[in-house]
């Protein structure tokens, strides 16, 4: 029993090659069967970033107008850059979430290790994240804007959001093998989510709102989306923000620990629900 408990990171250190393996077959997988293939995972995006970049750049309405306020910089260079790892981040966690109800199969079999399904899934969203930050980065420079040390901090955030999204995937992947709905309130938090952590805004409109102001920057993806933007545009390193850089990874510890606790707790019933 204790070697079980031993650590389900070993088991995933362990199985390194057969993660790697599943993972680009997962990429594959999602787009076999159509003419495009993995080009519809890159289009889809991109239409969204220009219905955005359309709707509050060339916007009439006083609403599209004050959404832009206090951006200083073209519209769309700020647009994308908190688009792109909220891309990312609900991809990741909508088929993470999902991972044991979609590989059910291996989920049943006795010699399988389940711990790295939510891993697999997660990492396989990596593939196109990478397309659309190289594919921000060349916009940034159409604009001017070429790429320099502080711009290398889209890395670390992106680690950072990683392992986020990892920890939240092992324990909503654990709950909805026994409450089905929580795909569901997932994809609502989505949509909500994309208008509160926020993206399409300038949190600075709030500072009259202090407490308000505070409250949206407990948001993890806060840390992400504007840890992006500072990397880009503010030129600010993540260790000027310390209190932010500490209250994220505190948070993220904490969600890991659970996560991965409800995870073993409950995978010896998985293969009985599915």
């Amino acid at each position: 029993m204790r070697e079980k408990k031993e650590s389900l990171w070993k088991n995933c250190w362990k199985n390194r090659t057969l993660i790697w393996r599943l993972t680009k077959n997962d990429f594959k997988k999602r787009y076999a069967g159509s003419y495009l293939g993995m080009v519809w995972a890159m289009i889809q995006p991109i239409i969204t970033v220009v219905v955005y970049w359309f709707v509050f750049e060339k916007g009439l309405s006083a609403g599209a107008v004050k959404a832009r306020e206090g951006v200083d910089i073209p519209y769309v260079l700020w647009l994308t850059s908190g688009l792109v790892p909220w891309f990312y981040f609900s991809e990741a966690l909508s088929n993470g979430t999902n991972a044991l109800l979609e590989y059910n199969y291996l989920v049943k079999k006795v010699v399988f290790d389940i711990d790295i399904l939510p891993i697999v899934k997660v990492l396989s969203a990596i593939f196109i994240h990478v397309f659309f930050v190289c594919f921000m980065l060349v916009l940034n420079m159409c604009y001017g804007r070429f790429p320099d040390l502080y711009t290398l901090q889209i890395i670390y955030y992106s680690f950072c959001m990683l392992l986020f999204v990892l920890a939240v995937c092992y324990l909503t992947s654990a709950l909805v093998v026994f409450f089905m709905d929580l795909s569901q309130i997932v994809a609502i938090f989505l949509q909500v989510g994309v208008w509160m952590t926020p993206i399409m805004w300038q949190l600075e409109r709030l500072n009259d709102k202090p407490v308000i102001q505070k409250i949206f920057k407990l948001n993890p993806m806060y840390y992400i989306v504007s840890g992006y933007r500072d990397a880009l545009f503010d030129k600010v390193y993540f260790w000027e923000h310390p209190w932010l850089t500490l209250y994220f990874w505190i948070l993220l510890i904490v969600l890991m620990f659970v996560g991965t606790k409800v995870f073993k707790k409950l995978k010896v019933h998985f293969a009985d629900v599915l």
